[in-house]
């Protein structure tokens, strides 16, 4: 794996407008912080939405780190924060 980390796996759809696509995925918190926000802290992403995304993936990572989804408001908050992202 290129990272070093995560799987990818084939995801089959069968929405409307849809395709089917390879996805990536890190479910190991360390891993998230250590390899793959700094990679695309280096490399931005191209697109504006993916862009923003990033951020938001960030602030709720930050928000983990800090343990604020332990608290009811906090997970109210992150959920708002998840709710922006495409």
């Amino acid at each position: 794996m290129w990272f070093g980390c995560g799987s990818v796996y084939f995801q089959k759809d069968t929405r409307k407008n849809h395709q089917n696509c390879y996805r990536f995925e890190v479910f190991n918190r360390k891993e998230l912080e250590e390899i793959i926000v700094p990679f695309f802290r280096k490399n931005p992403l191209r697109f504006p939405s993916k862009r923003n995304d990033f951020e938001i993936f960030c602030e709720l990572m930050g928000g983990i780190k800090r343990g604020e989804h332990l608290t009811e408001s906090g997970l109210r908050n992150i959920f708002k924060l998840k709710q922006k992202m495409h």
